[in-house]
């Protein structure tokens, strides 16, 4: 029988040419020593979201790698960047947000890092991405399980964040080593007139911590500043409502602190943004980035969607229709899903997260010569 004309030109209809610049797909080959770097520069050739990993690499590495020598001298350029020395240090500007989850878990060692060896220049974050800094300070927290029953918790005095808890105790140091700094504060301020400002605030803490764990001690000595719109939206702010009945008077200014924040953006050079998760910590930067009509360079990670309108699940090319990014730029968002492993004949459902893949990315770029090393040895 002759195959019948129609279904043949369905199934082997004839293909375009395949473009000179087309990249094939591959994966990592195991048969090959393979160092950390040439693993990570795998994912760009993958596909799915580990192609997104691969492409997150390359434009973290353009974020780091960038001068303002790259680019030609701007015809109404001021005095102080024709210097070509300026120029040559004159770098991009990378504001990093993440959630208060975030700090909780592991991942505070390496945003610890990040900021220590300077490699950022902006924080953003939520309440708890603050207090649990120092809380880990005064006290550990601890591995455990998102299924533990919540009222026998509450009944031993443990607070659950997923799979980790936190014993209610480390909360009790918290207030008994930040209330006479609030004291100390709110004198300073009826002595000067100066009011505090929730970046200013933070900046004190890491003063006063005094400890090299802590990401905010590290943002204090490398005058990085830290943002916190929401602060008031846990145990800071319940400390706060505390001490506004024993002591009260102490003034927050936020307006202080938009002005700060849009204008280290609007006077970057080059401005990128890397964010792990939604919320305020993710809005508040995009929105910083509108006053200079846009970012140049933009990496988030989350397991938000679009399908709901919010801006934690917004894909980068709606920031691009706001001016939170520019037209052209390089960006990318790593979506992260569940999947599903198998044991036996038991299935569990596994959720991709931060933690999993802003490590790699780590590895991959602002600790690169380190995890090299680590490698060899």
């Amino acid at each position: 029988m002759v195959v019948p004309n129609t279904a043949a030109a369905a199934v082997l209809q004839p293909s375009e040419a395949v473009p000179d610049d087309a990249v094939s797909v591959k994966g990592p080959n195991f048969e090959e020593a393979l160092s950390l770097e040439a693993f990570l520069a795998s994912y760009e050739r993958i596909g799915f979201q580990a192609q997104s990993l691969g492409k997150a690499i390359k434009v973290v590495n353009y974020m780091r790698n960038w001068r303002l020598s790259d680019e030609p001298i701007a015809g109404d350029e001021s005095e102080e960047y024709l210097d070509p020395e300026v120029r040559a240090n004159t770098r991009c500007n990378i504001f990093l947000g993440y959630t208060s989850n975030l700090i909780s878990s592991g991942l505070r060692e390496i945003i610890c890092y990040l900021v220590k060896h300077r490699h950022v220049s902006v924080l953003v974050t939520t309440a708890g991405g603050i207090e649990e800094d120092f809380i880990k300070c005064l006290g550990k927290t601890y591995l455990a399980d998102f299924n533990l029953d919540g009222a026998e918790l509450r009944r031993k005095g443990m607070n659950r964040i997923g799979n980790l808890v936190v014993p209610n105790d480390n909360y009790c140091k918290f207030e008994d080593w930040l209330t006479p700094i609030l004291d100390t504060m709110l004198a300073e301020q009826k002595a000067t007139g100066q009011v505090w400002t929730p970046s200013s605030f933070i900046r004190r803490l890491g003063k006063e911590i005094n400890n090299e764990d802590s990401v905010y001690y590290w943002a204090y000595k490398n005058d990085i500043p830290v943002f916190c719109p929401a602060l008031t939206d846990g145990s800071i702010g319940d400390m706060l409502y505390f001490h506004s009945f024993k002591n009260p008077g102490l003034v927050l200014d936020i307006v202080a602190d938009i002005r700060s924040l849009n204008e280290l953006s609007r006077t970057s050079k080059k401005a990128g943004m890397i964010v792990l998760g939604g919320g305020v910590c993710k809005h508040q930067i995009a929105n910083a980035m509108l006053i200079r009509n846009g970012a140049d360079y933009s990496v988030y990670i989350n397991t938000g969607q679009e399908f709901d309108g919010s801006d934690s699940g917004a894909r980068p090319d709606e920031a691009v229709s706001w001016g939170k990014i520019r037209a052209g730029a390089e960006a990318v968002k790593v979506r992260l899903y569940p999947f599903s492993v198998g044991i036996r004949s038991r299935y569990r459902k596994v959720y991709a997260d931060a933690t999993l893949v802003f490590p790699m990315l780590v590895a991959a770029t602002f600790a690169k010569d380190a995890s090299s090393n680590l490698m060899k040895r």
